[in-house]
Order: structure tokens, then sequence, then C-alpha cells
């Protein structure tokens, strides 16, 4: 016996909201701890996604029309890992070129530039991961050891998705109450002051960009898992602002303002309007509202709660400006 419509419909949301909620994470590393403006993220969560995609398919099958790399058939976990892996490689690399010395705006347009030709690259070099069709028919990440029945594996891949966005929370938690929190706080403040401190903020930025860019690949290999394919359509410019606006709006620098503005802007305005009835209003209709109403909502909140709806903490700035033992013993690291 199938779930009701209604379960389904639920549990794609769920999904959705623990995949987006990792992924943007990811960037509050980056922009709101480190202050890294990296405008060309999305690429890296499509990064996670084509080599999860390839290290779980098999190999490919001539005269299907369909080429990609690698095809080696892994079981779960470990394509997602290599998609993590992948993606902070990347990270590193698009790091080196462009942290060293840019900053500011600067740097966000080199990073925009990479991800760019990286764009281009993936679509008409159709070796890799069969250019602007995509790679397709992505094995389901838990029935390749556990075979389970549609409804079964519903519920579980939901259970899968948060015990990793559960995992996620709790690493990026210590890590922003940790000292190196506190450093890159102080980093993305003024830079040539902690150099005066002796941090090395090329250092501790780079740390920041791997990490985030790790987050982009899990998260997309999770999201490939789900969906089964993937192709370019799928990391435009588009996906690129939905998820500044999940930051933007829910409050830079909050781990838990980053789940509300992943609730509004991905869960009620992204996904949960694809399941309105059709007959209400057309779907090329809901995709421009859509994006009218992200937009505004956007600007609302640049307008009248500048550092989103729930601001960065200011304990741990506070704990420094009374010289706490907390604030020693992070001074003396």
């Amino acid at each position: 016996m199938l779930l009701p419509p209604i379960i389904y419909e639920i549990a794609t949301l769920a999904v959705f909201f623990c995949i987006y909620n990792v992924m943007t994470w990811g960037l509050n590393i980056q922009f709101g701890a480190a202050g890294i403006l990296n405008f060309t993220y999305i690429t890296f969560m499509a990064i996670g996604a084509y080599v999860a995609a390839v290290f779980s398919l098999p190999p490919q099958t001539p005269g299907t029309g369909v080429t990609y790399v690698l095809g080696l058939n892994w079981p779960f976990p470990l394509p997602q890992v290599m998609g993590g892996v992948a993606a902070g490689a990347l990270g590193f690399v698009v790091g080196l070129v462009a942290l060293k010395r840019l900053r500011s705006d600067y740097l966000a347009i080199v990073t925009l530039a990479v991800g760019s030709i990286i764009y281009t690259f993936v679509g008409n070099f159709t070796q890799l991961f069969s250019g602007w069709d995509g790679v397709v028919g992505v094995p389901e990440p838990i029935n390749n050891w556990i075979n389970l029945d549609l409804n079964t594996y519903e519920i579980f891949y939901v259970v899968v998705v948060l015990a990793v966005m559960l995992l996620a929370w709790f690493f990026t938690h210590r890590l922003f109450a940790s000292p190196l929190g506190r450093t890159m706080r102080a980093v993305r403040e003024d830079g040539d002051v902690a150099e005066a401190f002796g941090k090395n903020t090329f250092r501790i930025r780079m740390l920041a960009m791997v990490l985030g860019c790790a987050y982009a690949g899990v998260a997309g290999a999770l999201l490939v898992g789900y969906t089964g394919a993937f192709s370019p359509d799928g990391w435009t410019v588009g996906e690129t602002f939905v998820i500044w606006a999940v930051l933007l709006v829910g409050g830079r620098g909050n781990i838990v303002g980053t789940m509300l503005g992943c609730f509004l802007i991905v869960v009620v305005f992204v996904e949960g309007t694809r399941f309105l009835p059709t007959g209400f209003l057309s779907p090329n209709l809901v995709a421009t509202l859509r994006n009218m109403v992200i937009g505004g909502l956007l600007i609302l909140t640049l307008r009248f709660r500048p550092e989103g709806i729930l601001p960065e903490p200011r304990r741990h700035f506070a704990e420094i400006r009374k010289g706490s033992p907390e604030a020693e013993r992070a001074g003396a690291s």
C-alpha cells in the first residue's frame, strides 16, 4: 500500500530543507564567519553532485548517448564522501588563486569568473559529465546495499539527510564557538589587525574556504542521490541567488537564522510552490512569482533588518571586551 501523496510531499520538502541547510551552513562558514564573498558557491555543490554521481554509476554503456568518466559503482556512503572531498579540493585550488591577494569586491569577481569557466567547460566537454544533458540514472544511495520498498526508502532517506544535517550543525556550532571561529570573525572584521596580532589570515581564510566548499559538495552528493540526475540547469545563477538569499534573510553568522531562512526561502517559496494545483496558476507564472517574492523578501530584509531576521550572536565579542577567562584562553591560543 502506497503512502498518501501528502506524505511524499512533506518528505520531499524535508529532504530539500536538510540539504539546503547543510549547503548554506558552508556558505555561512565562508561569508558569515570569514567574510569570503564566494559568488560561485553553487559550483562546488555541482562538483559534489557530479563526482558522487560518477562514483555511484556503473561503467557507461556505449551507444546510450550518456558519457561520463569513472563509473565505479561504489556503495553508499563512499560517493557522498568523495563528493565532499572533491568540492573541498576544488575550493583549495580556487583559494590559492583568489585568497592570497584579493579581498572584497575583487575576490567576488574572481570567484564569479571561475564559476563561469567551470560551467562552460562542464557543459561543452561531453566526455566528463555528459555535457549539457547531464548524468541520469544515478542509483539510489541506500538501495545499493539495503533493498527497501518505495514507502520505506522515502522515509529512510529523510532520516539519512536529517542525520547528515545534525552532524553538520554540531560541527558548525562547535566551530563558531571555538577560538578558531573567533579568529575567523576577527579576520572578517579587520584582517590587518588580525595579522598584527600574529594570525595567518590567508591560512584562516583558506580553511574556511575549503570547509565551506566541502559542505556544498556533500549537499550536492545528497541531492543527486535523491533526484537521480543532475545537469547544468541545476546550478545556474538563480540557484546561487537562492543560497545567498537564504543566508542574508536568515542572518549571516547565525546557525538558527540560516535554518529560518532555509525554511522561508527553500521550503515555502522554492519547493513548496511546486505543489500548488496546476489549475490555480500556470507553472511559468508560479516560477516568475516565486523569484519576485524571494527578491522582494530579500530587499525588505536588507532594508529593515540588514543583519538578517536573526542577527549574529555577539556574546563572543562581549566576552573579549570583558576579558573573561574564555577570551584570555582564546587570545593565548
